[in-house]
């Protein structure tokens, strides 16, 4: 996970655009270099988030995807958009040549700490087909962190899962309650029992936790990553290297 720096017009913007990208092409260097399978760039230091990023944060999140796409063109790579600016993100993804995006309010609605977000899949696959991005592939968040989800608490997170397969999600995304907060196993397994798309562990993963994960298709992995295990941290390449050099004894 690249976690850019705050972006122009953001309330702890500091940095002119030409630094931030530096640091996030140096940033996804050490993830090539340590070998992890692919990369998500997400604006998580643009806080407070809000539902309606303005066109300055897009203009600046593609110049920095295909700054990182020209550093590792061979590393399947993605990008998010906070606060679930997912066509924003397609259209992102469209035009600097990524592979994904991760999506959040793809099915059903949650409260979240920037409101209510809406489910949205189905004007985001129709804007997908509509700029002919249909190779973009979608990896949707169920019942994402950092939300309330007393609006569906009948539904559980299989059927959830089970909602996005049928809103045709390239994969799901199972987070815990908060940023780096470890997601529940037993989740792990209802999920992959109830769809057949790959279910990806998205927050929470550490050296001393993963083999609770081994089962998922991917593992998304920021905090962990950091100095200290602090999202907001400089990224620690010993962290890396040893957390990549476990998950290879492991596979075997």
């Amino acid at each position: 996970m690249v976690h850019v720096g705050a972006l122009p017009g953001t309330p702890r913007s500091s940095l002119p655009l030409t630094q931030i990208i530096d640091q996030a092409c140096q940033e996804a260097e050490v993830y090539k270099d340590a070998g992890v399978d692919g990369l998500i760039l997400e604006n998580m230091h643009d806080v407070p988030y809000t539902v309606r990023p303005g066109p300055e944060v897009t203009a600046a999140m593609a110049v920095l995807s295909a700054a990182i796409r020209h550093s590792c063109p061979r590393v399947p790579l993605g990008v998010q958009v906070l606060c679930a600016a997912n066509q924003q993100a397609i259209a992102i993804a469209l035009a600097a040549g990524l592979d994904f995006i991760r999506a959040e309010g793809f099915v059903f609605s949650h409260v979240a700490d920037e409101g209510i977000i809406n489910a949205c899949a189905g004007d985001l696959l129709r804007y997908r087909k509509h700029i002919g991005a249909d190779s973009i592939q979608i990896f949707a968040d169920i019942k994402k962190k950092h939300s309330a989800h007393a609006l569906t608490a009948d539904v559980s997170v299989a059927q959830t899962a089970s909602a996005a397969q049928l809103f045709l999600a390239d994969g799901v995304v199972l987070t815990g309650t908060a940023t780096g907060h470890p997601a529940d196993p037993r989740q792990l397994q209802e999920v992959k029992h109830a769809v057949k798309i790959p279910v990806l562990i998205g927050s929470g993963v550490t050296l001393e936790n993963v083999s609770n994960y081994l089962d998922a298709d991917a593992l998304i992995i920021g905090s962990y990553f950091k100095k200290e295990g602090y999202w907001a941290n400089a990224v620690d390449p010993d962290r890396v290297k040893k957390f990549m050099e476990h998950i290879s004894k492991l596979r075997g």
